[in-house]
């Protein structure tokens, strides 16, 4: 029964795998898109336009009923009861202005969005690439745990003829062993980023998926910045020309209220005491070019032009600045990449040859454990720290992509 049981259960993790779900980078980030923080700008932008809707309303008719011009007598022969109506009518141009200020608003959110979509697609590529990396690491102590299982095969043999030594032997144990910690905290990291990447996905955080662990270097340490195109890109640039137009918008509003509004006011009265019946009809017209009425609108017409330039002065130095973050991020891209070269070409083939060596000296007698297993740790020790040098070229990239905006 017992065999059966073990067979089920292997059966049931098989299958558990092979339910993981693989999802290669473009498909995490286009899920990004679900993400809380980002639906909190779609529904910011449709209360805007909704309340744009109603911009061009106007104010609320008044009417009134009473006694008009009555004496104090108890049967009055003097005065009339009056029935009293009057609208105001906001000036077309005013409404309009009004209702154009308060879509442009919908517009500034929405690149608001586009600023917080960038900074979660960069975190999204990091933690991504951050496990790409990790994998290659729990790869790589695949395979020195066989190289170690092999060399202590091998002096197992050895000690059982009096060609090694137990001491050696226990060294060996403690290298594999070492390997578990150091797995153990590998596949802490994986399920770490794991979590963070659901929570960015917006699913339930222990879903588990595999990756795409193949990695595509960008060559952009050869790349000139365009200017033009950086202020095209980048999001939170739009959001200050947004932000101009806005302001734009804002000034023709305060313009509109140099313009006067009208008014019609209309009454009847029931007069006392046989008199005729009257009525009252009038129209009115606001003058707001008088120099007491004026002086508002023109200071705030006046702090707009400051504010616009304020904004031009903050894209220029949000360019400049990505400028200069873009021309470090290359030049340390560059020095990364030849640092890895040095790892592939020159470090990594040296130990390996050092291994080798060491490895054909033991098989000959001529050497001895300690010295193989040296060799073995110092070449998974270069081996990580190439991988080490290329999780820090991934970030460097993706900061890179960030700045641009070039997903």
């Amino acid at each position: 029964m017992k065999k059966y049981q073990i067979i089920l259960l292997a059966m049931l993790c098989l299958g558990s795998y092979a339910k993981a779900q693989r999802l290669p980078l473009d498909s995490v980030l286009a899920r990004v898109n679900t993400n809380p923080a980002l639906q909190v700008y779609d529904a910011k932008a449709s209360a805007q336009d909704a309340y744009a809707t109603g911009a061009k309303s106007l104010d609320a008719p008044k009417v009134s009923a009473g006694q008009y011009q009555v004496p104090y007598q108890l049967n009055p022969n003097g005065g009339a009861f009056m029935i009293q109506a009057e609208q105001m009518f906001t000036n077309p141009a005013k409404l309009k202005a009004k209702e154009d200020y308060m879509k442009g608003l919908s517009n500034v959110t929405k690149e608001d969005k586009n600023y917080l979509k960038n900074q979660l697609i960069a975190q999204a590529k990091q933690y991504y690439y951050e496990r790409v990396v990790l994998e290659k690491k729990l790869a790589l102590l695949q395979n020195t745990q066989s190289l170690l299982e092999y060399m202590l095969k091998d002096a197992n043999i050895r000690l059982t003829y009096g060609k090694e030594k137990l001491p050696n032997i226990y060294k060996a144990k403690a290298e594999l062993f070492e390997l578990d910690n150091t797995r153990e905290q590998l596949n802490n990291e994986v399920s770490q980023k794991n979590i963070m990447l659901n929570t960015l996905m917006n699913r339930d955080k222990q879903t588990v998926f595999t990756i795409d662990t193949n990695i595509v270097l960008t060559a952009y340490e050869t790349v000139l910045t365009d200017t033009a195109r950086l202020a095209i890109n980048r999001s939170d640039i739009k959001g200050i020309n947004r932000n101009i137009d806005l302001q734009t918008l804002n000034a023709q509003m305060e313009y509109s209220k140099r313009k006067p509004d009208f008014g019609i006011q209309a009454a009847h009265m029931q007069s006392y005491g046989g008199y005729a019946n009257q009525y009252i009809l009038m129209g009115s017209i606001t003058i707001p070019i008088v120099p007491w009425a004026s002086k508002e609108y023109k200071a705030n017409l006046k702090g707009i032009r400051y504010e616009v330039e304020e904004l031009q002065q903050k894209k220029l130095d949000i360019l400049n600045q990505a400028q200069g973050q873009l021309a470090g991020l290359r030049t340390d891209m560059g020095s990364k990449k030849r640092q890895l070269k040095n790892y592939e070409q020159n470090i990594i083939p040296a130990l390996q040859n050092g291994y080798k060596t060491s490895l054909q000296a033991y098989d000959q007698n001529t050497g001895d454990l300690p010295s193989v297993l040296n060799n073995i740790k110092d070449l998974q020790t270069a081996r990580m720290s190439a991988l080490d040098r290329l999780q820090e070229l991934l970030t460097l990239q993706v900061a890179y992509e960030r700045e641009y905006e070039s997903n």
